[in-house]
Order: structure tokens, then sequence, then C-alpha cells
């Protein structure tokens, strides 16, 4: 008999995914991770893990199966919350989940989990796991789960061969309602559970909040950039060869105080974020304004008017080398080489066709249509049918 350790997280979706496991004839384990108790950055008043942890507790005695809370506080700290701040230091945006997946459900939990003899490790993303015997060797693959709604196959963007061939997901064939369904069925207490929100484990945060605990608040000016900004209309200038031209299509726009107006004030560049609409509180125009780009380095905050203003749109981004992951290490591009695929930079939203350019210092991701608000730090994933291939930090 198998044993698989499941991520009890208290959700309806970790519940159902142990039980479809035990109905499987594996020898299941819940583990709840506690990731999160840090008084020095309190979020809210509410403790959601304790109410998470006693969901767990409950789903696993109805289960019949062994449960205990492993607190992975410390390594969360280091790994995900420090790495944030760092980045919104810098003045890029972070995707947590993502980071959470590969650094701590998949690599500290996996590694609790094979000391405990696990055979596997399951959690209740909605994804699922292929195999294919290449050159003689099992190749495993991430892909999309069967509920288009849900699929989860992003936040796993990062994991590599020797995860996956650990990992299960039982629930990726299934979809959000047929979840709940089985969850009333085996009488589980989280069958009517609201999703969590918010970040991994922390669960809702307000973030400007969240974080002035590391980063004090710092008045600065917001500057509305006009739509017929000089930089939008000039002339595309002829190229020497098609690395010049995709480096001058991700390059971004650079813009100073002197190339709009200042239309209101701010309490810190590194609160926002490209494509924010809510919190700048600035009123009078016609349509709402949204952060175009930001500037730590002068604690600026540039605007433009409409969710159609052409400082949110770029058709190519850059991924350094350091920062390119592949899932399929088989079909790693070499220089001068490129792959047709669809991609993705951030979850939810719809894969989108675009090509992939290998050049000497990294990888520039060129999509036919325009993408709304690149941001640096965030993750764009590429896939080719339904299969997640690899992914990358935005640079």
């Amino acid at each position: 008999m198998k044993r698989v350790v499941v991520g009890l997280s208290g959700g309806v979706d970790s519940s159902v995914t142990a039980h479809l496991l035990k109905e499987q004839g594996f020898e299941v384990i819940g583990l709840f991770m506690k990731n999160w108790h840090d008084d020095s950055v309190t979020i809210s008043n509410e403790c959601p893990w304790l109410e998470d942890s006693n969901d767990a507790m409950i789903v696993a005695e109805k289960l019949g199966i062994p449960f205990q809370v492993v607190d992975l506080s410390e390594q969360y700290k280091e790994r995900i919350v420090d790495y944030m701040f760092a980045e919104y230091e810098k003045g890029r945006t972070p995707n947590p989940d993502v980071l959470c997946n590969r650094e701590i459900k998949f690599d500290v939990f996996m590694d609790i989990a094979l000391k405990l003899g696990a055979d596997y490790v399951a959690t209740g993303h909605y994804c699922r796991k292929g195999e294919e015997i290449i050159d003689g060797k099992p190749v495993y693959k991430l892909l999309a789960g069967k509920d288009n709604n849900k699929d989860q196959s992003y936040f796993l963007c990062q994991l590599s061969q020797e995860q996956l061939t650990k990992a299960l997901f039982p629930i990726g064939e299934l979809t959000k309602p047929e979840v709940r369904e089985i969850a009333k069925e085996a009488d589980l207490i989280t069958a009517e559970k609201k999703d969590s929100q918010g970040l991994c484990f922390i669960g809702k945060v307000r973030l400007p909040e969240f974080l002035q605990q590391k980063l004090q608040p710092k008045e600065g000016n917001i500057v509305q950039i006009p739509s017929d900004f000089s930089q939008y209309i000039k002339e595309t200038p002829k190229f020497v060869n098609k690395e010049a031209e995709l480096d001058y299509f991700a390059t971004k726009f650079s813009y100073s105080e002197e190339d709009g107006k200042v239309v209101g004030k701010h309490q810190g560049a590194h609160y926002f974020t490209k494509g924010q609409r809510k919190g700048l509180n600035v009123g009078g125009t016609k349509e709402a304004l949204y952060v175009i780009e930001t500037d730590v380095n002068t604690n600026t905050i540039y605007t433009g008017e409409g969710k159609n203003h052409q400082g949110l749109y770029r058709n190519t981004l850059f991924v350094s080398n350091e920062e390119i992951h592949w899932i399929r290490e088989d079909l790693v591009l070499n220089i001068g080489e490129i792959m047709e695929v669809e991609a993705r930079i951030r979850y939810r939203q719809a894969l989108e066709k675009a090509t992939l350019h290998k050049v000497d210092t990294g990888l520039y991701v060129q999509f036919v249509n325009k993408q709304s608000a690149i941001q640096e730090g965030q993750f764009v994933a590429w896939y080719k049918n339904e299969e997640l291939l690899g992914s990358g930090v935005i640079s």
C-alpha cells in the first residue's frame, strides 16, 4: 500500500483530495502547515490558521487518517515574506503563491513527508500530471486542470521534474461543483466552506499595511501622463536584426515628472503596482486613472487615464537566464532557437499566442497581442496543448 501525505489546509479541495486517495486504497496521512504566526507583522485580529487547522483535524478524524500540524513559519518567513519585502522595495511585484508552492509545499513540506516514509505528496490543486517515456526515461508533465474556471497550473509553474515525480493532484480531473458534491456526499465539514482568499496561507492581506511593517510610508507625487506622450507616437526604427527588435519592444517607457502633470500625492511608490486603479484617490478625470509605472528611486507614481492608455501595453517581455525555468527539461531552447507557445502573465488570464526567442542573455516572449500591465517580478508561464512547459520571472 503506497503512503501519501496530503497537505490538509482546512479547505474543501484538500479534504476531497484526502477522501479520494483513501477511496483509491492509499495509506493517507494528513498534515496541516502552519506558516504564519508572526505577530510583528499583524495583518488582522482574526486568526485564520487556527480555524483552518481545526477544520483539517475534524476532516482527518472523519476520514480516520492520522493528522498533525507542522510549523513551517520560520522557513515561510525566510523564503516568502522576506523575499516579498525585498522585491517590493526594488519596485517589483512578486507572486508569493508561485514561490510558496516551489519553496514550501513541494520542498520543505515534501522533505517532511518523505521522512515520514511517503511515496507521494498530494495537494488540492486543480491541475493534472501526465507521464511519457522519452529516450527511455519517464518525463513528467504538468497539465491544466479540467475545470477551466479553476485551473491552477500557473501556480505550479516553477516545479521541477524531481518535485513532479512525487506529486499527486487527485482533483485535477474534476470541476469545483463536483468537488463540493463529493464533499457533501462524504459528509465533510468543509463541503460548503468558502474558498480562501489572499496570500498563500496568510489569508486576506491589506497590502500597504502589510508592507508598512518593513517599508516606511514616504510621500511622493502622482503624475498623470497624457495619451499623446511623445514616446507613444514616435516612429518605429529600422532594426539590424531580430534581437534588436525584441529588445526595443521589451524596453518599457521611461517617464519623468516633466512629462505629465502632478495630480495627487501617495504614501510610497512601492505600495503600488502596474495596472492598479484602487488606492490612488484622484478625482476629476473622465475615466479612472491606472498606474502605468512606478519609480521607487524618485518615489513617483505615473498614471494614465482609462484602461486603454498606451502606457499600460507592451507585446514583448524579457526573462534573464538566471530566471528561466523549464519543467520540460528535454525542450530547453538553445541560443537562436524559437518556439511557438501560448502564454500568460498572471493567474486566470486567458492564454495568448506568443513566440519564445532564446538569446545569449535570456529569453524574449513576444506576444501576438499587446498585454496589459506587464509587471516585473511576476511570472510568465508558457504552454502547449494544455501542458505547462516552463516559466520565468519577468525582468
